[in-house]
C-alpha cells in the first residue's frame, strides 16, 4: 500500500495548509478589528444641549463608516461632573467613552469635592469640536434692538434679569460671570441640569438670556425662538456674519469658546485608543458631519492624544484664574 504522505497530491495538500496557517494570524486580527460590538458614548449632559449637537451627528457617522452603533447614554446633573464620575469608573474595555466639555476643566475650580480626577482617571483622546459663546436672548421679553442698548438697559436695572446655565460650575455659568465683571453689570444666574432645559426656558420666556455655546443655540436662532446679540471673539461667526464680535464691541478680553472632546476610562489600551481615535476622527471628517459643524458654527480642531492633553491643561489653569477673579460659586 503506497504511503498517502509521500504522494505528490498529499505534498501539495500539506503545502497549502501550511500557507493557510501562516496566514491565519493576518486573518485573525481582521476579524479582531475594532470594533466588533457597539459602543458606548456617555454625555454627561440631557439631550437637546450642546454635547449633544456634536455627539448625535457623530454618532451617526460613525455608524454609517464601522457598522456599528455608537450608543449615546446622556446622564445628566451637577454640571457635567455626575456623568464623568460614572465614565471614570466605566470599563477599560475599548467599548466605554466619554463625550465631555470645556465645562469638566471648570468644574475641578467650582467644586469642593469630585469623586474623579479629570488628569488621573480619564484619558484624553480627541478634540471634537470648538464654538464661541454667543449671548442670546428671548427676544419677547428683551427688545433691545442691538448690543448697546441692551447693554445700557442692563446698567439701569441691576438684578432685575437672570440668565439661565447648563449648570453651576459650567461654561454658560463662568461666561455670565466673565460678562458681569467686565461690563460692571449684575445678571442673577439661574443654573439647570443642562443646556438643553436652559434653552428650552429661555425659548419658553422663563428666562432672559443664556450664555450659550453657538452650537445647541444655533437653530433656534435661525428659527427666530431666541436672538443673538454679541458672539465671543475677536471675529464674527461664518455661520451668523450679522452678529457682532466681543471685540468690536468693546469687550477685547471677552474671548469665551465652548469645546467637546472624547477621553476613555484609564486603563483603556493603547491600541484601543489609537483605533478609537482614528475612527472619530474619520466620523468628523465626513461630509455629513463637516455640514454639520459649519451649520453651527464650529471648527473641527482635530487635536488628539499628547496636543489635547497638553490643550486640557492650559484650560485648567485658565478657569480656575477665573473662578478666583469673579469669585463664581456654585448655587
Amino acid at each position: 500500500m503506497t504511503d498517502q504522505f509521500k504522494t505528490p497530491q498529499r505534498r501539495d495538500f500539506i503545502k497549502t495548509i501550511a500557507a493557510m496557517s501562516g496566514a491565519l494570524p493576518v486573518w485573525a486580527q481582521a476579524q479582531g478589528a475594532w470594533p466588533t460590538k457597539p459602543i458606548n458614548m456617555i454625555v454627561p449632559f440631557p439631550a437637546g444641549g450642546g454635547t449633544d449637537a456634536f455627539a448625535r451627528p457623530m454618532s451617526a457617522a460613525f455608524a454609517k463608516l464601522t457598522g456599528r452603533q455608537m450608543i449615546i447614554d446622556n446622564r445628566g446633573g451637577a454640571g457635567g461632573t455626575l456623568g464623568a464620575g460614572i465614565a471614570a469608573k466605566a470599563t477599560p474595555d475599548g467599548y466605554n467613552y466619554f463625550m465631555g466639555a470645556v465645562h469638566h476643566t471648570i468644574a475641578p475650580s467650582m467644586y469642593p469635592r469630585l469623586d474623579y480626577d479629570l488628569e488621573r482617571d480619564l484619558i484624553p483622546l480627541i478634540q471634537v469640536a470648538a464654538v464661541p459663546q454667543v449671548l442670546v436672548v428671548n427676544p419677547k421679553k428683551i427688545t433691545s434692538p442691538d448690543f448697546k442698548s441692551f447693554l445700557e438697559m442692563l446698567k439701569k436695572n441691576p438684578g432685575r434679569l437672570n440668565y439661565g446655565s447648563a449648570g453651576g460650575g459650567t461654561s454658560h455659568h463662568l461666561a455670565g460671570e466673565l460678562f458681569k465683571l467686565q461690563t460692571k453689570t449684575f445678571i442673577t444666574h439661574i443654573p439647570y441640569r443642562g443646556a438643553g432645559p436652559a434653552l428650552q426656558d429661555l425659548i419658553a420666556g422663563n428666562v432672559d438670556m443664556m450664555f450659550d455655546g453657538l452650537g445647541s443655540s444655533a437653530a433656534h436662532i435661525k428659527g427666530g425662538r431666541i436672538k443673538a446679540l454679541m458672539v465671543s471673539g475677536t471675529k464674527r461667526n461664518p455661520a451668523f456674519p450679522d452678529v457682532p464680535c466681543s471685540t468690536e464691541l468693546g469687550l477685547p478680553d471677552y474671548t469665551v469658546s465652548t469645546w467637546y472632546g472624547v477621553w476613555a476610562p484609564k486603563g483603556t489600551t493603547p491600541d484601543a485608543q489609537a483605533k478609537a481615535i482614528e475612527e472619530f476622527r474619520r466620523a468628523c471628517q465626513t461630509d455629513e458631519a463637516k455640514a454639520v459643524w459649519a451649520n453651527q458654527g464650529a471648527e473641527f480642531p482635530n487635536l488628539t492624544g499628547a496636543q489635547f492633553e497638553a490643550f486640557i491643561k492650559k484650560e485648567l489653569a485658565k478657569w480656575s484664574q477665573v473662578v478666583k477673579a469673579s469669585g463664581a460659586k456654585l448655587d
